[in-house]
C-alpha cells in the first residue's frame, strides 16, 4: 500500500475504533466492558512481548508486575492504609488519596524494578529453567499478597482492597459519566478510549524499540546468544533491560486495572491469567506487533463468547457439565487447532522465514 492508501486505513479504523463503544452500549454496557478490558489485556501482551517476542526470554510469571502495579495504586489511592496505621491516618484524615501523575510512575518504577530483580539472579538461565524460575516468582508475589496481612495489614490479605479511586486526569473523572457533543459517555466507555489511547501510545514505543539497536541486539539474543556476545554485545545488561521495560508496562496495566474495578485481590493475579497473556502473545505471532494484538483480542474475547455455547451445551447434559471448565475446554480446543494448522501464530513477521532471495551466479 502507498502513503495515501495507509493513510485512509488508519483513519478509517480510528473512526471505527472511536465509534465501537457508542455501538456496543446499545446491546447492553457489558460488552463495553468487555472492550475495555480487551484492550488492557493488549497492553499487557505488548509488554511482554518485549520480553519473549524480541529478547526471547521465557517468563511465565509476568503477572507478578501486573500485580505491584495494580497493588500499588490501590495502597496510594484508596483509604486502606489510612485505616490500618495510625501515623499516615493522622497525615491523611481523608484516606491517602494520591494524585494520578505521582501514582502511576511510581507503579511503573516499582513495577520496573521488580523485573530487574527477577531477571538479576536468571542471567544464566534459558528455555525450561527460566520458565520455571519466572512462574516461581510470580507464585511468590502472589502468595506474599495473599499473607501481607498479619502481623501488619499491609494488602488485607486474601479479602483485598477496595474503595480504590477511579482515574483522574485533569480534572476529568474517568470514573463518572460526561456529555460530549450532546452525547453521553458512560464511565467505562471513558476507561476504553482511556485504554485506546494508552494502546496506541505503546504501539508507537514498541514499534520504535523493535527498529531501534537495543530491539535488534535483543533479536539478536533470541536468535543465538552466542553468536551475539561474541558480536561484543552486553547481554546481561540487555537482558536486565528487557525484563525491565517489559515489566514496566505491566506496572502501569496493573494500575489501570486497579482504577478500572475498584478492587483488588490475589485472585486476579493467578498463574492461570499468566498462562494467558503468554498465550496471547504465541498465538499472536512472537515479536509481532499486530500479531500480539490480535492474539491478545482474540484471547481476552473468546472466553466471553464461549459463554453463549456452553450454557446451551450445559443444557444438553442436563447440566453434568461445569459451563466454566466448558469454556475453558472449549478455549484449549480452538488454541491447540489453530497452533496445529498456524504454528508460527495467528500473523507472524512477515520477513521470518522468508525464502532467501535467487541467488546471482558469478562468472
Amino acid at each position: 500500500m502507498n502513503k495515501q492508501t495507509k493513510l485512509v486505513v488508519f483513519l478509517l479504523a480510528a473512526v471505527a475504533l472511536l465509534a465501537l463503544p457508542l455501538v456496543a452500549a446499545q446491546f447492553g454496557q457489558g460488552w463495553v466492558r468487555i472492550m475495555a478490558l480487551a484492550l488492557l489485556y493488549v497492553l499487557l501482551a505488548l509488554g511482554l512481548n518485549i520480553v519473549v517476542g524480541y529478547a526471547g526470554l521465557l517468563d511465565l510469571g509476568y503477572v507478578a508486575f501486573y500485580a505491584v502495579g495494580a497493588y500499588m495504586f490501590a495502597l496510594l489511592a484508596s483509604p486502606h492504609l489510612s485505616e490500618n496505621f495510625e501515623w499516615i491516618k493522622a497525615a491523611f484524615p481523608e484516606g491517602l488519596h494520591m494524585p494520578i501523575w505521582l501514582v502511576i510512575p511510581v507503579a511503573a518504577l516499582l513495577a520496573g524494578l521488580a523485573g530487574v530483580v527477577l531477571g538479576a539472579p536468571t542471567l544464566k538461565l534459558r528455555g525450561d529453567y527460566l520458565a520455571i524460575v519466572t512462574l516461581g516468582f510470580g507464585e511468590i508475589i502472589r502468595v506474599f499478597m495473599n499473607n501481607l496481612e498479619y502481623p501488619v495489614n499491609i494488602t488485607n490479605g486474601p479479602r483485598g482492597i477496595s474503595q480504590i479511586d477511579s482515574m483522574k486526569l485533569a480534572g476529568f473523572d474517568f470514573g463518572k459519566s460526561h456529555e460530549v457533543f450532546g452525547l453521553t459517555i458512560p464511565s467505562v466507555a471513558a476507561y476504553y478510549y482511556l485504554f485506546l489511547a494508552l494502546v496506541v501510545a505503546t504501539v508507537v514505543i514498541c514499534t520504535h524499540l523493535a527498529n531501534s539497536r537495543i530491539g535488534r541486539a535483543w533479536m539478536a539474543i533470541r536468535e543465538d546468544e552466542i553468536a551475539a556476545k561474541a558480536m561484543g554485545l552486553n547481554t546481561r545488561n540487555l537482558k536486565l533491560l528487557a525484563f525491565g521495560m517489559g515489566a514496566t508496562f505491566g506496572g502501569v496495566s496493573g494500575s489501570m486495572f486497579a482504577a478500572f474495578q475498584g478492587f483488588v485481590s490475589p485472585e486476579s493475579f493467578s498463574l492461570m491469567e499468566s498462562v494467558m497473556i503468554v498465550a496471547m502473545v504465541v498465538l499472536g505471532g512472537l515479536g509481532h506487533i499486530p500479531g500480539v494484538i490480535l492474539g491478545a483480542l482474540l484471547l481476552s474475547a473468546l472466553p466471553e463468547v464461549l459463554r453463549y455455547i456452553a450454557g446451551p451445551l450445559q443444557q444438553m447434559t442436563d447440566g453434568r457439565l461445569d459451563a466454566a471448565i466448558l469454556r475453558q475446554l472449549l478455549i484449549a480446543l480452538a488454541m491447540i487447532v489453530i497452533m496445529l494448522m498456524r504454528p508460527r501464530g495467528l500473523w507472524p513477521q512477515p520477513e521470518h522465514g522468508k525464502a532467501a532471495p535467487t541467488p546471482v551466479s558469478v562468472k
